[in-house]
């Protein structure tokens, strides 16, 4: 299953530390709302059992939008609640055994730092790929920092939908203009906002300027 650059535009990854008032529910319905293209679900903590309650609830809620979603790691609660992709980092599961796994139907998305670790994901059979951190990120303390420079290269090797993530926000996400990039996946920046619908408005905007500076 190919993945279209359309739906990669705005990537939403869940993160609960951000549902304080609002149920993580609440909150990607509102993200939906204000025009994210894909949403990940990303859950550390909780059991198979949980995460797949909420995963069928929130695959419910996506098919309403039309957006595609995504499972983070684990393929068990991907193909249970009949997810349109699954996520996976260098240190999961091997792209090649989860794609044995889910079959040719389940888009499979791959964490890239590097041209080595791209071109591998890819002929792998990864669908797309998510390259960062791009600048420091609180969610993943211990990331390296990638180049603008690793950024476009990268996207220039492959012919899969290339995301870039980590530390992103409104105020630097125009400096990956012209890398050739397709969208951007933030956290906070969508989940720690008071207003979820009208900052992905704006995210939306800032995000297709960006990417269409290529042109």
């Amino acid at each position: 299953m190919k993945c279209d650059k359309k739906h990669m535009l705005l990537y939403a990854v869940t993160d609960r530390a951000w549902a304080k008032e609002k149920s993580l529910y609440q909150q990607v319905e509102e993200a939906l709302k204000g025009g994210v293209t894909c949403v990940q679900l990303r859950e550390k903590s909780l059991s198979d059992e949980e995460f797949l309650q909420e995963a069928v609830e929130i695959k419910a809620l996506c098919q309403r939008y039309n957006v595609p979603l995504f499972i983070n790691d684990n393929v068990f609660v991907a193909l249970k609640c009949g997810a349109d992709g699954v996520h996976v980092g260098q240190d999961d599961m091997a792209v090649s055994e989860v794609r044995s796994i889910v079959g040719e139907n389940m888009m499979i998305g791959v964490s890239a730092h590097s041209v080595e670790e791209a071109l591998e994901a890819v002929k792998n059979g990864a669908d797309c790929l998510g390259v960062g951190a791009m600048f420091a990120t609180s969610t993943k303390a211990d990331a390296n920092v990638l180049s603008w420079q690793t950024l476009h290269d990268i996207c220039h090797e492959v012919d899969v939908p290339v995301v870039a993530i980590g530390g992103l926000n409104k105020d630097n996400i125009p400096s990956l203009a012209r890398s050739g990039v397709d969208g951007v996946a933030l956290v906070s920046a969508i989940f720690a906002s008071e207003d979820i619908e009208s900052e992905c408005r704006r995210l939306f905007g800032t995000v297709y300027n960006m990417v269409n500076s290529d042109i």
